[in-house]
């Protein structure tokens, strides 16, 4: 990319919350793609690693953690300071996404993240259940937010890669599939109108189906957790409980599988670590693979989104949905290590960048299956080498995100006014169209494979031979 479109002017400061991976790869585009004020930007960091980067661009830093005691007057007044709106931009962990946004609006100020963080403690507090350090209570969090201050200022809650960008994938792939399928009809506007298109369709299913190739020049050392993101975030996700939209296709569900008592009611959850729970999965690279099934905020989502219901409410469709994650290779030793250890996380752990990294793609897309075309995978394959063409400071994986914070940061300046938002509810094609030119090939592959397929082998197995799409057939036990 050599002619960078400039989306908008931001008028009033930025603040960035995180100077991680990910907010080193967002903060260049923010300054490619928008009128900015540099003098106006200002990134807080409870660490100080980025601090010389940042003094050099000439951009205010502070090295503090935003807290739960301290994050209204830090905050406020930063996103206040002179004239213009203030646009909060948090790549953290360990703070409140919903207390902060909650500030924000307050203020008149323009949000987004990546993910429902809670503050400082929350994934490893012994006293609460699994149901209360699941994703499925923190996103209630932020609709409970949503329902009790409808509107105003535009705070986009989870957008990043995923959850993020494959919300906008599964809507790309169900018109592909509409088109493919010579389904009449035109394209759905409303929540309830993609609903019935993947009801019509007969997706009974989506996989977000990852597959990280990406390799270092050094091998992984021991007791150092190595990944190509946050391993902050990695680790607190994985080991809170698999969590997974539940579909109405389901005729069996895991022993210690169990449901929630209130809220949207899309979601189960299992009382095991999701990133010690493999499931059966597809991507085009990696072929037919084990992942993860790591909780994720569009899990969640996305089965919410395009729930069926009928006129009592009652859910008439729904499609069962989580993440199969095959990370780096690295990644994955790093989790045999520590769950070998009882879930205690190396004492050292280490995010590869764009540098270190030899080769590889981060193959991300969603794989809406149980249809009349079997399978089908759409997503992105965004190698390291194309990576390091487009922009700075980030491996494929970190593009992924970064790209999909700019989208979401496009919208939200578009749509000052639209309150409290999941990546769902924005336009897809405005977002893709701002970040398609970050994701490499963009592609729609086809595929045969089922979790059926080659099986049972030489011993026999517990599966469900009259539908391949079960999740009994797709959980590794």
């Amino acid at each position: 990319m050599t002619d960078h479109p400039v989306y908008a002017t931001i008028d009033g400061p930025i603040v960035m919350i995180g100077y991680g991976s990910i907010g080193k790869g967002t903060l260049p585009l923010i300054e490619r793609h928008f009128k900015v004020d540099r003098s106006r930007i200002t990134v807080i960091d409870p660490s100080d690693a980025g601090r010389e980067m940042l003094e050099k661009q000439g951009i205010r830093f502070i090295h503090q953690p935003v807290t739960r005691d301290n994050y209204k007057h830090l905050l406020g007044p930063l996103l206040t300071a002179g004239p213009g709106r203030g646009f909060c931009v948090n790549l953290s962990v360990d703070t409140s996404s919903v207390d902060i946004m909650e500030l924000c609006r307050e203020i008149g100020a323009l949000y987004i993240d990546t993910v429902a963080e809670p503050w400082a403690g929350f994934y490893f507090d012994n006293s609460k259940g699994a149901a209360e350090r699941s994703n499925y209570a923190l996103r209630e969090r932020v609709l409970d937010a949503r329902r009790r201050n409808p509107g105003g200022p535009t705070a986009v809650s989870c957008c990043g890669a995923n959850p993020g960008m494959v919300s906008w994938f599964v809507k790309q792939a169900l018109v592909n599939l509409q088109k493919e399928l010579g389904l009449p009809g035109a394209e759905p506007v409303t929540k309830e109108d993609w609903a019935k298109l993947a009801q019509t369709l007969g997706v009974k299913g989506i996989h977000i189906a990852e597959r990280d190739t990406q390799r270092a020049r050094k091998p992984k050392p021991r007791n150092v957790f190595v990944n190509t993101w946050s391993v902050e975030g990695f680790v607190s996700e994985g080991l809170q409980p698999a969590e997974l939209g539940w579909g109405t296709h389901e005729r069996w569900m895991p022993e210690n599988g169990r449901t929630h008592d209130a809220g949207c009611g899309a979601a189960i959850y299992l009382l095991q670590p999701g990133a010690d729970t493999r499931v059966r999965s597809w991507t085009p690279t990696g072929a037919a693979q084990f992942g993860f099934l790591v909780t994720h905020n569009e899990s969640i989502s996305i089965a919410d989104y395009l729930t069926v219901r009928d006129e009592k409410g009652g859910v008439v469709y729904r499609p069962t949905c989580h993440y199969a994650y095959h990370p780096c290779d690295d990644a994955v030793l790093s989790l045999h290590e520590m769950f070998g250890r009882a879930g205690e996380r190396q004492p050292e752990w280490h995010i590869l960048d764009e540098n270190e990294i030899v080769d590889g793609i981060d193959e991300l897309g969603v794989l809406l299956y149980g249809h009349g075309k079997n399978a089908y995978w759409y997503g992105s394959q965004l190698s390291i080498e194309e990576t390091r063409m487009l922009a700075p400071y980030q491996n494929a994986t970190g593009l992924q995100v970064s790209s999909a914070v700019l989208a979401g940061m496009v919208w939200a300046l578009e749509n000052p006014n639209a309150g409290i938002v999941e990546a769902d509810d924005l336009d897809y094609k405005r977002c893709l169209e701002v970040q398609t030119p970050y994701l490499g090939p963009v592609v729609g592959v086809y595929t045969d494979w089922t979790p059926l397929s080659g099986r049972p082998g030489f011993f026999p197995e517990d599966i469900d031979a009259s539908d391949p799409w079960q999740f009994r057939n797709i959980l590794v036990r």
